[in-house]
């Protein structure tokens, strides 16, 4: 096993390694008095008041159990991270470290309001105040909030699900050659075709041709008319 906890530990990147550190320290932070208990006891001598620090994992409540559990939850991702281990988290495990940093910060402030409840007996009653211990659990807390955004803006890759590997680029195949059909001999039909298309057009083109220009008319002066039936003899001149 600590071989295992050595090779996933190498297996890690630093903001992942960061992570593991905060979540030990939340651990850690538990093994601190949190608390100071304060039992008030009538004895044949009178009231006797006794005081004892008590650590929070001693003091079974919803908060300390919540604690726990989150802290080796983060550990346990962790863990499996350096080994390899394929699966995914909603929103990504940078997000969750955020999450159960700020969820441990909450529960740490909560018992800051209330503290957990005394008792009373026949003879005795106990109560609890806080303790210098619980301060080291809120900055463990902030360091795992810190912890979890840093891995979360690394974008640490995931290792990938089976069939989710990088998938390789294909080659573009190369264009396949043009090959030119050979072009089957003209049968009868064909060339008896082609022969009645030119035909046709050049027949168009015949009639299309357009008729020559009229050539230019030029005007001629008018000549005098000279009556030949007026014509006078010499002897008449005279």
């Amino acid at each position: 096993m600590i071989t295992r906890l050595r090779r996933s530990f190498a297996n890690l990147a630093s903001e992942q390694r960061r992570v593991g550190l905060a979540a030990l320290l939340v651990l850690a932070s538990m093994l601190l008095p949190w608390y100071s208990k304060t039992t008030n006891a009538i004895t044949k001598n009178g009231l006797a008041n006794v005081h004892e620090s008590k650590l929070a994992i001693l003091v079974p409540s919803f908060v300390e159990a919540s604690i726990f559990l989150v802290a080796v939850a983060v550990l346990v991702l962790m863990f499996f991270r350096g080994e390899g281990r394929a699966f995914h988290l909603p929103f990504g495990d940078g997000i969750v470290c955020t999450a159960a940093g700020a969820w441990v910060a909450f529960l740490v402030f909560y018992r800051f309001i209330d503290q957990p409840s005394g008792g009373t007996s026949k003879n005795l009653a106990y109560s609890y105040d806080l303790s210098w211990g619980i301060f080291f659990g809120l900055l463990a807390a902030a360091f795992l909030i810190y912890s979890g955004t840093r891995l979360r803006l690394a974008n640490v890759a995931e290792p990938p699900l089976p069939g989710e590997g990088p998938t390789a680029v294909a080659p573009r195949p190369a264009p396949a050659p043009t090959v030119v059909a050979p072009t089957a001999p003209d049968s009868a039909a064909d060339r008896e075709r082609r022969r009645r298309e030119r035909e046709a057009r050049r027949r168009g083109e015949d009639e299309t041709v357009t008729a020559p220009a009229a050539p230019p008319t030029t005007r001629q002066p008018a000549r005098p008319d000279i009556d030949g039936g007026t014509q006078l003899s010499f002897d008449e001149q005279e």
